[in-house]
């Protein structure tokens, strides 16, 4: 797994020590926040995000993180102040099975998920037996199934929700086998395996255009917008509508469009 640097223990536990002394005030007049992204699209979209937060009197401190678990974990552990990398499925996920004190305070855009394959230019063209890598947390690798599902390529279990998992696949015609891997890692087994589903924001950084490279991809509407997320007991703080505000305008909405190409989607 990887490690998190980016924080310096000891300088982080007395900026946090001063505001614990400072009291309940130093959360609502906070006016630089340390935010969590992971690379690629939520990395690139929060520069431009800092430039408009920085007109309004707040500093942004973007720290990026390489997986999907630690971002949520600083956060709940107070060294992070709110991050961006993360949809409404997998939060609830995260609360449910960590009991952190975590909330979406508002969207940013949605990243549709593609399959992707460097053997094969069609769902319908893999062969049987072929080995399908999906990523290993509920929420995304549910994701995954439910658009092979929407493809036809297998048939899930009725009333399976958001969190399918290999064990809900009713219909599975080629015999095909997953194997869960950490999303990070999903473009470097691409070449060991038939097939991929993989995350935007990985693929993106991959040098992989949804559009373009994936052989079935998500449509835009899903139930998989990213959202922006505090701890909360800061969720009606000013800082985090000031934060909100500035990812929410028109200059980040026409970032996201341009940069991206509809490969993201803005959901504000």
């Amino acid at each position: 797994m990887p490690t998190f640097t980016a924080l310096r223990p000891l300088a982080v536990a007395a900026v946090f020590a001063a505001a614990t002394l400072a009291g309940p005030a130093m959360a609502d007049t906070k006016d630089t926040v340390r935010i969590g992204v992971t690379p690629g699209s939520h990395e690139e979209v929060m520069e431009v995000v800092r430039e408009v937060a920085k007109e309004k009197g707040l500093t942004l401190e973007i720290v990026p993180f390489t997986d999907y678990v630690l971002p949520n974990t600083a956060l709940a552990d107070g060294d992070l102040d709110a991050n961006s990398f993360q949809h409404q499925p997998y939060l609830d996920q995260q609360v449910k099975d960590r009991g952190f004190d975590l909330v979406s305070v508002g969207k940013n855009f949605v990243e549709p998920m593609g399959i992707y394959s460097q053997s094969v230019k069609s769902l319908d063209a893999l062969p049987e037996g072929a080995q399908i890598a999906i990523p290993n947390d509920p929420t995304n690798g549910g994701r995954a199934l439910l658009l092979l599902d929407a493809q036809g390529v297998i048939g899930l279990k009725d009333d399976v929700g958001l969190t399918p998992s290999p064990l809900d696949i009713a219909e599975n015609p080629k015999n095909l086998e997953f194997t869960e891997v950490d999303a990070a890692q999903l473009p470097r087994v691409l070449p060991d395996v038939a097939a991929a589903a993989i995350n935007t924001n990985y693929a993106l950084e991959a040098g992989l255009n949804p559009l373009k490279d994936a052989v079935a991809i998500e449509k835009a509407d899903s139930p998989y917008a990213n959202i922006i997320v505090v701890q909360g007991k800061n969720a009606d703080a000013p800082w985090v509508k000031t934060l909100v505000e500035a990812y929410q305008t028109p200059k980040v909405r026409e970032f996201i469009l341009e940069r991206f190409q509809g490969a993201v989607v803005p959901a504000f």
